[in-house]
């Protein structure tokens, strides 16, 4: 499953019953459709992911990499000589809020360079990440699929509710969760492990659980989106200029 809005957001921009469930297999399949959808129109990907990549060494520019897709956060990069001191690498743009799409390295680099981050596009990175206001009751093994919490329905620490919904992006530690199911009455959240590159590993107790939160406006436009998927006949006219101002210009 992958998604950019959630099942709740779904059923409450189409005003349904909180309790109707009945049609939720079809809302989760639009959904997804409308998610990969709006990446492949705009050439961008609106959930964080981990990944390395190689890029060829230019002759012409060895100081600068342009990037093949938005860099959220830089972890390392690597020439033929080794990894690059990070005093050397400026980003652009510069604000940490944005993602980076050119690295200047002084001095150059040796070769093909690799490059390890998180890769994605937010407007609001530092704050795209909420605190769900939870904690792991016990050690999260690396093959457990299930978790269970205090209140899957209670507000996070921003006040939003519920907290928990499927489609949702979790983060604990350093792995990225999906969460697919929810039991709100045995408190039980199902979720698939080691998504978007993360590997799936163990957590200890007391560990905190992150909420991801995709940009406003792209979560509005995907439910939209799978919205007008669910009906007869084409939609993309109506969605153009949306899209257009998301699209990623490749260089």
């Amino acid at each position: 499953m992958y998604t950019i809005a959630t099942l709740h957001e779904m059923h409450r921009h189409l005003q349904l019953a909180p309790d109707d469930n009945s049609a939720d297999q079809d809302l989760l399949r639009s959904l997804q459709e409308a998610s990969h959808y709006l990446e492949s129109a705009t050439q961008r990907r609106f959930c964080p992911r981990f990944a390395t990549v190689r890029i060829e060494y230019d002759p012409v520019e060895p100081g600068e990499i342009v990037l093949p897709d938005d860099l959220l956060e830089l972890q390392a990069i690597l020439d033929q000589s080794g990894e690059i001191d990070a005093r050397r690498i400026r980003r652009l743009p510069q604000e940490a809020d944005q993602p980076a799409s050119v690295l200047q390295i002084h001095g150059g680099i040796e070769g093909a360079a690799t490059i390890r981050g998180i890769w994605g596009w937010h407007d609001r990175w530092k704050n795209s990440w909420r605190d769900s206001g939870e904690r792991l009751f016990f050690q999260l093994q690396a093959t457990h699929t299930t978790l269970t919490v205090a209140d899957a329905d209670g507000k996070d620490a921003s006040g939003a509710s519920p907290r928990f919904q499927v489609g949702q992006l979790l983060r604990i530690g350093s792995e990225y969760l999906r969460i697919i199911d929810i039991d709100s009455a045995g408190r039980r959240l199902t979720m698939l492990r080691g998504v978007n590159g993360a590997p799936a590993s163990a957590h200890p107790s007391r560990l905190g659980i992150d909420i991801y939160a995709p940009p406003p406006a792209v979560v509005d436009l995907c439910l939209r989106y799978a919205e007008l998927l669910m009906r007869p006949g084409s939609f993309v006219d109506e969605e153009a200029p949306e899209l257009l101002r998301l699209r990623r210009l490749r260089l």
